[in-house]
């Protein structure tokens, strides 16, 4: 049996796992249980739990897109399976 395939798919999904935690926290967790915390802090002239909300978990979901594609591409070039 080969076990390419599952340890490609298997590395795929931690590497979901690990990002879209990253994304829970920066937007659900700073966005709106932590915001009055972090509201104590300013970022810009705003609070930092607003700010969290409103602009901090896009930033992150943009970051996080790239950092996915960085790590994606490294997997497929392992596993030789990228586009040519």
């Amino acid at each position: 049996m080969n076990k390419k395939p599952t340890t490609y798919w298997r590395t795929n999904l931690k590497y979901l796992a690990i990002l879209l935690t990253i994304w829970f926290v920066v937007s659900f967790l700073f966005g709106i249980i932590l915001a009055e915390t972090l509201n104590q802090y300013q970022i810009g002239g705003f609070p930092l739990g607003f700010w969290f909300a409103h602009q901090g978990s896009i930033y992150a979901f943009v970051i996080l897109i790239f950092v996915y594609v960085y790590l994606m591409n490294k997997l497929d070039k392992k596993f030789n399976v990228d586009e040519v």
